[in-house]
């Protein structure tokens, strides 16, 4: 007789994070130069900014979980009920925008110079969901191709 042992969630790897940011970054690249973001940004209110952001979140979910038919999100390790590879995902799309946003300091180069500290940050965050939606593809993709 076989001794049957409790299923272990699927260990999350910094190997997994390091495919998500250079899926991540792969794509986010080309958006955070764009003036043409910048001017969508600055002429979004902050509902569309919001609606943006979870459109993010639900294309990531829907990559790691749907698409990708062998993952369980129920059995992956989580952080207070979230799976550490979503969290990891979120944090890969927003944060490799934001960090090259300011790292080629673009609010600077693409806003106009007469706007409020508020003004300019309300606008860098809805820059940032905006290539956001691109990055999330790349960071997806590429934690789902890999990690087989």
């Amino acid at each position: 007789m076989r001794i049957r042992r409790p299923h272990r969630p699927p260990q999350f790897r910094l190997a997994d994070s390091a495919q998500q940011i250079v899926g991540g970054f792969l794509l986010a690249g080309p958006f955070v130069v764009t003036e043409e973001v910048w001017d969508l940004a600055s002429n979004m209110s902050l509902a569309q900014g919001l609606a943006t952001t979870a459109i993010v979140f639900a294309i990531g979910y829907a990559t790691l979980y749907k698409a990708d038919s062998t993952r369980d999100p129920e059995i992956e390790q989580e952080l207070a009920g979230i799976p550490i590879r979503f969290i990891s995902l979120m944090c890969v799309s927003f944060g490799s925008v934001a960090m090259l946003a300011l790292l080629f300091d673009a609010p600077d180069t693409f806003l106009e110079s007469g706007q409020t500290s508020v003004q300019t940050l309300l606008i860098t965050f809805k820059a940032v969901s905006i290539g956001s939606l691109f990055s999330v593809v790349g960071a997806a993709t590429a934690d789902s191709v890999f990690s087989k």
